[in-house]
């Protein structure tokens, strides 16, 4: 493998273990610890999952993982280590999102700050604005982003559906949609996420009810 002969620090991503269940007995800033049997294993995770993991501390948890080997080879210094993501599809899209050019394994997962259907959404739209939220992400490697992934995202992205206008709307999800757009979400993906998450749960009647599962859409569940 060429990493194995470069003379500057490499992370070769690998595919030995793909999925880890067990009890969740550490959160950190970016790794979690999870313990499998007689095994505690280190996990490093998006950004955007530490605060719900946080929540399930004590409790079983399963991550969909890739291994890699980490470090500088022209040194000897390799050391191995393991990503898990919440959902397989947050897997998906990280493999795709570290092949832009100087986007690297921590990069991406301290980029991915937010769920990866509104970074994969804001990459279909060509939205740098949103792009430059991102932990590390400035304005030309925004447009890196773009250019490479722009046309190979539309599966990870927010589902697109037909536009209802919002007076035709029922009115608690007309408050549901404008207590999101006060909260600095964009107007289209408010009303995304609002039709997405009445579609999920067609018990939702009520605004507050309907934020809470937004949030939990959001989050990965």
């Amino acid at each position: 493998m060429q990493g194995l002969t470069s003379h500057c620090p490499v992370a070769t991503i690998l595919n030995m273990i793909v999925r880890l269940q067990g009890n969740l007995e550490f959160v950190g800033d970016d790794c979690v610890h999870l313990t499998v049997g007689e095994l505690t294993y280190e996990l490093l995770v998006p950004a955007a999952d530490i605060q719900y993991l946080q929540t399930q501390v004590g409790q079983r948890v399963t991550f969909f993982t890739l291994d890699y080997i980490e470090g500088n080879p022209s040194f000897g210094s390799l050391t191995p280590r393991l990503i898990g993501f919440l959902r397989a599809i947050d897997k998906d899209f990280f493999d795709l999102f570290t092949t832009v050019k100087g986007i690297g394994v921590r990069k991406a997962l301290r980029a991915l700050s937010i769920p990866t259907t509104q970074i994969a959404s804001a990459i279909a739209l060509k939205d740098v604005k949103t792009l430059k939220t991102l932990d590390g992400v400035g304005a030309r490697a925004a447009e890196q982003i773009i250019a490479e992934l722009h046309g190979k995202v539309e599966k990870f992205a927010i589902g697109a559906t037909p536009a209802v206008p919002l007076e035709q709307l029922p009115d608690y999800q007309q408050t549901a949609i404008a207590a999101l757009v006060q909260l600095g979400e964009r107007r289209a993906e408010a009303e995304s996420w609002v039709s997405r998450a009445c579609k999920a749960d067609g018990t939702l009647k009520d605004p507050q009810s309907i934020l809470r599962a937004v949030y939990r859409l959001k989050q990965g569940f």
